[in-house]
């Protein structure tokens, strides 16, 4: 019997950590997820040999995002069919979500911010050791995510 394609609308709510953990019963499972954020928006809608690590991966990368999840499970991986599922939920949901369009991170802004924390961090430690004079840092290099004194 061939695997028939869901509505997303069909499956379950569940929340993606339950004691800390992922659902059991995941590990080892071919399927497709639906990643949906504190507010049930959908985030990101993608397929994994192993939903498990698939779920865990996208915890990692994106923790805020990823607070409920939907999953169907296949018994005979094919990724033909996990196509057709994907394009079936992105159309039934009507609009791609943020994880699944085509825009690339803005890796410069997550850059500067990195910087700016590092900055913070290093300006606190030369104070704690009792420094008063001022330390500024090239601005332009900041955005490239390099910290040098200006």
């Amino acid at each position: 019997m061939a695997d028939s394609i869901p509505t997303l609308t069909s499956l379950d709510m569940q929340p993606y950590l339950v004691a800390g953990e992922l659902p059991p019963g995941l590990g080892g499972k071919v399927g497709i997820y639906a990643i949906f954020d504190q507010a049930q928006a959908l985030q990101y809608v993608g397929y994994s040999r192993d939903v498990s690590v698939g779920l865990t991966q996208h915890l990692v990368r994106c923790p805020d995002a990823c607070h409920w999840f939907k999953v169907h499970t296949v018994a005979r991986p094919s990724r033909t069919l996990l196509e057709e599922i994907r394009h079936a939920w992105l159309r039934e949901y009507g609009t791609v979500p943020p994880g699944n369009s085509d825009e690339p991170a803005d890796t410069n802004k997550l850059l500067k911010l990195l910087a700016r924390r590092v900055e913070a961090d290093v300006k606190a430690k030369v104070a704690d050791r009792g420094a008063h004079m001022p330390i500024k840092f090239n601005p332009k290099l900041k955005e490239q995510g390099l910290l040098a004194l200006k």
